[in-house]
């Protein structure tokens, strides 16, 4: 296939969502990637990193990292756009959501701390002004924030006399609005003979790479990166694909240390660590016979020999419907008022189709259960099937050995 053809597709594969809900030859791979060019080029704009021009091209981009494994040159323009961000806006003011989801895991740790008067604030009839005021789509229901003891019964709950043989990092996303991920996570991977310890309380600086604040980034990657290169040659195992992939990829290229480096070597997705560090042999209970699977689009970028669906179909599933391509929520994208529709366009390409009809009784009495390791993604799947009796799974809650197996739909 020709690289016009792979930068342009509207089929296979995962990139590009922006240029796939448009059609715009701006918003593909290729468009993107030209603009930079003349930028650095200098002849055609001529106004640098200030350039308004290049920070609309860029603007639709969701930064999945797609291009990074789909693009026959490499191209990564996640990567790009951060890099861009990070000078366009530097010394100056920037949008309103760059505040209030690039800073998400500071001040998701301030709301756990009175969650239940902060949810009810959200919920009522300010919620409204205070998402406009952020720069959040009000067209989306903001998640509920966990309070942080929230976190600590469930790693008490979990603890396990077992050595543990790796560490469970466990991210913001998890930390403050699904707890309870973690507690599934350690209990399946102490079923599958890799028992664990909660590594608690650091970030992996997604957030403020994706809103291009790297300065801040790299301080919080750094405290990560001394907390775990401590002599401690323990796998590291996130549950939340899009940590993984910025603790694998992004910590190194942005620090550019051998402790990054040595970090980096030891991060495996939950899937990744089912694959590769399980016991031989080990099987999980009883599984459904269909999944619908949204796989994250960093994980598919960063990780592609450890795939969810192959260890699903390895575990006994006998259908795994994966939705090919982005959810269409990307972070903290779907979420700014100014891309919801985008967002949702995207959603309609792969996902959506994949969800329609889940939630009543199958004919065949076949059961089905959603599966969506990335947070953005549950996050958009439980906004599609709003109403209706579907609910995102964590890989980590399908095979729980503790779940009563919710979210599947007879």
């Amino acid at each position: 296939m020709c690289i016009r053809d792979r930068c342009r597709s509207d089929a296979g594969g995962v990139m590009c969502p922006s240029y796939r809900a448009t059609g715009e030859e701006n918003d593909s791979t290729r468009g993107r990637a030209r603009m930079l060019q003349e930028m650095v080029r200098g002849e055609t704009v001529t106004d640098g990193w200030r350039s308004a021009e290049v920070r609309d091209a860029l603007d639709l981009c969701l930064s999945c990292k797609a291009c990074s494994s789909d693009c026959p040159v490499g191209v990564d323009m996640a990567t790009y756009k951060a890099e861009f961000l990070h000078h366009h806006y530097k010394g100056r003011i920037r949008p309103r959501a760059h505040y209030s989801l690039g800073w998400l895991p500071l001040t998701s740790v301030l709301a756990g701390r009175a969650a239940r008067p902060v949810n009810a604030l959200l919920r009522g009839p300010l919620g409204g002004g205070l998402a406009r005021l952020g720069g959040v789509t009000t067209q989306r229901t903001i998640p509920s924030f966990a309070s942080r003891r929230a976190l600590r019964r469930v790693l008490r709950a979990t603890r396990t006399d077992a050595p543990a043989t790796a560490l469970l990092f466990v991210d913001s996303f998890t930390r403050a609005f699904r707890p309870h991920v973690a507690g599934a996570a350690r209990r399946v991977l102490a079923d599958a003979g890799v028992p664990t310890t909660a590594e608690t309380g650091l970030c992996c600086g997604l957030t403020w790479v994706s809103t291009g604040q790297l300065s801040v980034a790299r301080r919080v990657m750094a405290r990560t990166v001394t907390r775990l290169d401590n002599g401690d040659a323990r796998p590291v195992v996130v549950a939340e694909p899009s940590c993984a992939a910025a603790l694998k990829r992004d910590v190194p290229e942005l620090l550019g240390t051998a402790a990054a480096r040595r970090v980096a070597d030891r991060v495996h997705t939950f899937t990744g660590a089912l694959t590769g560090l399980a016991e031989p042999g080990w099987t999980p209970p009883s599984l459904p016979e269909r999944v619908v699977l949204q796989t994250h689009c960093h994980e598919y970028a960063t990780f592609p020999g450890r795939r969810p669906a192959d260890l699903l179909r390895r575990l006994g599933v006998r259908t795994v419907d994966e939705a090919e391509g982005c959810c269409g929520l990307a972070g903290n994208f779907g979420f700014e008022e100014q891309h919801y529709a985008t967002s949702m366009a995207v959603a309609g390409l792969a996902l959506a189709p994949r969800l329609d009809g889940l939630g009543g009784t199958s004919p065949d009495g076949t059961r089905t259960a959603v599966v969506a390791d990335g947070f953005s993604c549950a996050t958009q799947i439980d906004h599609l099937t709003a109403g209706r009796d579907v609910r995102a799974l964590h890989l980590a809650e399908l095979l729980d050995p503790a779940a009563d197996r919710p979210g599947e739909t007879p």
